[in-house]
């Protein structure tokens, strides 16, 4: 193990990893309950797609583990899981329903054009074109991402809409500053005082620099929430079979037919779009935070492996039965407690074959225990913001719309699309003008990226 995985060249050891690997499984383990809750109002059938979600998330990490050596983790997207979902539910009122399985095809085609993209290069060649303050901007972007999905699903966080006009449901709808308020959760909420509870027991062991924090924080609160009646055994067994079914999942479930009867371009596209600057800032930033670019060269070509076994886990998780799988934001919870290699996300890619069969154990762990989780992640992640450059504005404004528009449009693509946009317009101004020190370089990726980007918004909005 210790040869395969080079642990003591990353300055690690078996404990240390399979304790990354432990963490990242529990700070992720809430897509088995979250991702079927989403998917099964677009016609998949609940326990289909909970099995769906653990075998691709346990298959493609695992993957990621023994092929690339990459402490990262995979498993069906949350957002894009969202945006299948809708595309389903919403078609029947245009008079062109789609399918669950049209909806299932349109992510395998667009995890062939993402093989396609990996193999001719076209994705790696993004870490070489990315200036190191937008990629530090990403990782610190990423982490306020996390932080806010903690915040959110705590209930720490709440939004109070008291709106002028009547707003549809489903519908999105401009609202002035006087109408919508971001507010602290009510402490009467057992969620929310649990999930300050679990802030400050991690809290307390990571300053106490206890090995595991992240992961004992976790263990620590879920039996704080069993004595304290926040968590219900008795509802977490319930409807809970300890034998999975595999005759229910939809495997190779596809339509290529009626996506092309439908048109479902836009669609495929994306899907495309999203998960590609989405896996660009996942792994750009997790590799940051596990050291992996200190070594440029062996960085890119890790990367670049990482972007192959992500771009295989799209259509594969397709084939099982569930939207978009990609790689996780949520694993720089295991690399943050030390995890550096694959042995990690091996780790975790066991949890989640097991979680298959003991679904009832998992119930159990409370959300109010991973979202503080995620919330820690996102202190850990900010430590990059050190190393962007806001003393040049050619790098501090798209930095900056990196970093802040991730977390406050709920999204890791619109951060990076405005970073990528604004930095080749401010570059290509400053060295037009002649009045700087220097000469930055635009890459001709960069010029692509911004014209697609801006294309992207002109013609799909911001879907």
């Amino acid at each position: 193990m210790e040869r395969f995985f080079r642990l003591k060249e990353h300055g690690t050891n078996v404990r240390t990893e399979i304790m990354a690997g432990l963490t990242t499984f529990m700070t992720m383990a809430y897509i088995l309950a979250v991702n079927p809750i989403i998917l099964t109002p677009a016609g998949l059938d609940w326990t289909a797609v909970f099995l769906a979600t653990a075998l691709a998330a346990g298959i493609f990490t695992i993957a990621m583990g023994l092929f690339v050596n990459f402490p990262v983790a995979l498993a069906p997207g949350m957002g894009l899981n969202a945006y299948f979902a809708s595309v389903v539910i919403a078609s029947a009122a245009t008079g062109e329903p789609i399918s669950p399985g049209m909806g299932l095809t349109a992510v395998f085609i667009s995890g062939i054009i993402f093989i396609i993209l990996t193999v001719t290069q076209i994705r790696q060649m993004l870490i070489t074109a990315v200036p190191d303050s937008l990629k530090h901007a990403i990782t610190v972007g990423i982490g306020l991402f996390i932080t806010i999905i903690g915040l959110k699903n705590s209930g720490l966080m709440t939004v109070a809409v008291s709106s002028f006009t009547d707003i549809k449901a489903g519908a999105f709808t401009p609202v002035s500053g006087s109408e919508t308020v971001i507010q602290l959760g009510s402490f009467h909420d057992g969620s929310v005082v649990l999930t300050v509870v679990a802030l400050l027991l991690i809290g307390i062991l990571m300053v106490m620099r206890v090995p595991g924090a992240i992961l004992f924080g976790i263990l620590g609160t879920t039996v704080i929430g069993m004595l304290t009646g926040q968590v219900d055994v008795a509802a977490a067994f319930k409807d809970q079979t300890w034998v999975p079914d595999f005759s229910k999942m939809n495997f190779w479930h596809f339509d290529f037919a009626g996506v092309f009867e439908v048109g479902l371009v836009t669609v495929i596209l994306t899907f495309t779009f999203v998960e590609l600057f989405d896996t660009f800032g996942t792994l750009v930033g997790t590799a940051n935070r596990a050291g992996v670019m200190k070594n440029p060269e062996e960085g890119k070509k890790r990367i670049g492996k990482a972007m192959f076994v992500d771009a295989i886990g799209v259509s594969g998780g397709a084939v099982l039965g569930t939207s978009t799988v990609t790689a996780y934001v949520e694993s720089s919870a295991g690399i943050a407690q030390g995890g550096r290699t694959g042995l990690t996300a091996v780790t975790t890619g066991i949890c989640f074959l097991l979680a298959i069969f003991l679904s009832p154990i998992v119930a159990l762990v409370p959300g109010a225990a991973t979202a503080a989780a995620l919330i820690i992640v996102g202190v850990l992640m900010m430590q990059s913001v050190k190393e962007i450059d806001f003393s040049d504005m050619v790098y501090a404004i798209p930095s900056f719309f990196t970093l802040a528009l991730m977390p406050f449009t709920y999204s890791i693509a619109n951060g990076i699309s405005f970073g990528i946009v604004s930095y080749v317009l401010l570059a290509t101004v400053a060295n037009l003008s002649g009045k700087t020190k220097q000469k930055y370089n635009v890459h001709w990726l960069m010029w692509t990226l911004a014209v697609l980007v801006i294309g992207r918004y002109v013609f799909m909005g911001g879907e």
